[in-house]
């Protein structure tokens, strides 16, 4: 009987997209049965088309950034470009996988990813938005897993 590993994503952000892929497509390669609850913001992640992920400096003040900035300097026009061109090219320089492989590697290590059917009508998207291979469901589906699960994480 293997692990299970139930994980919520509920953030869009390119820098919300690596840790759920990542946590889940590891946790496969250890034998783990995982699923992901993609939720609110999260959902966006199973589209089709990912558009250009954004990451956002304002209130992380963790991101590292060249120089010194006060959270006021990072709510001025232009910020979230930078900030969100620095990391494509981190990800770049250290050959890091994009989040569409990432999300494929999941789907060949059949990790179930769960779209929620109360944000996917609440946000009017339409199931020919999404990738191929993913399920829908509502908290109820993610509980009756995340209730038999050895980790539950909420990323």
């Amino acid at each position: 009987m293997s692990k299970k590993l139930a994980l919520i994503a509920s953030k869009g952000t390119l820098d919300w997209a690596y840790p759920p892929f990542i946590l889940a497509s590891t946790a496969a390669a250890l034998d783990y049965e995982v699923q992901i609850f993609f939720t609110f913001y999260g959902l966006t992640l199973l589209k089709k088309d990912l558009g250009d992920l954004k990451v956002s400096p304002l209130g992380n003040p963790a991101m590292p950034m060249p120089v010194p900035m006060p959270n006021l300097v990072q709510m001025l026009p232009g910020m979230e470009g930078m900030a969100t061109m620095m990391m494509k090219q981190k990800i770049k320089d250290k050959g890091v996988a994009s989040i569409e492989e990432l999300r494929n590697l999941c789907l060949e290590a059949e990790v179930k990813l769960i779209a929620c059917q109360m944000t996917v009508d609440l946000f009017d998207f339409k199931r020919e938005d999404f990738i191929d291979g993913i399920e829908f469901g509502g908290a109820a589906t993610f509980f009756e897993f995340a209730g038999e699960s050895d980790v539950n994480l909420f990323v």
